[in-house]
């Protein structure tokens, strides 16, 4: 089996997601694994699929089709996966909204070479004062080269430096 890496956006309206479902579907298909939301008035989509590989090449073209629909799609094969061993962590920053967060965070995390799975943000009102909160929440793969209890102690820094609240755990998927 091969993958398909599906990005979409385009206006939201029901049926979008049975529209990708069904194209899917029709050619061998398997949805593996999606992350889609609303977002400014938009639905926007990422999303993994496994086929035949002989089948790849009309199960592309028919997701390209839904273009016509008013969808814009991009549509990758997958790549193999990395031979070095890593160790996933989740990490969650809880504090006051403000611009510059996740360029501090990623570039703390690129510079250790570590590698983002899943990052998802989003703000929201503090229950009693009412100020804009923001909350970032990130599954990480670290190399082995990497100390875990340096990288803790960067974090926790970085976190202060920044005012906010870092919560860091072991993920519980097995270390690839």
């Amino acid at each position: 089996m091969a993958d398909l890496i599906v990005t979409l956006i385009g206006p939201d309206r029901p049926g979008i997601v049975e529209s990708v479902a069904e194209a899917v579907a029709a050619h061998g298909g398997n949805w593996l694994e999606s992350r889609m939301a609303h977002l400014a008035g938009r639905f926007a989509g990422v999303l993994r699929v496994e086929a035949a590989p002989e089948r790849l090449s009309e199960l592309e073209a028919a997701l390209a089709s839904l273009e016509s629909s008013g969808l814009r799609l991009v549509v990758e094969r997958g790549a193999s996966q990395a031979a070095e061993t890593l160790h996933p962590m989740e990490l969650e920053l809880l504090g006051l909204d403000r611009p510059g967060l996740v360029r501090q965070i990623s570039d703390l995390l690129a510079a250790r070479r570590i590698n983002v799975e899943e990052l998802k943000t989003d703000r929201f009102s503090a229950p009693m004062s009412g100020e804009l909160l923001f909350r970032a929440q990130l599954r990480v793969d670290v190399p082995a080269s990497v100390s875990a209890a340096e990288l803790r102690h960067d974090l926790e820094r970085l976190a202060a430096d920044l005012m906010v609240e870092l919560r860091v755990a072991e993920a519980l998927r097995a270390p690839r």
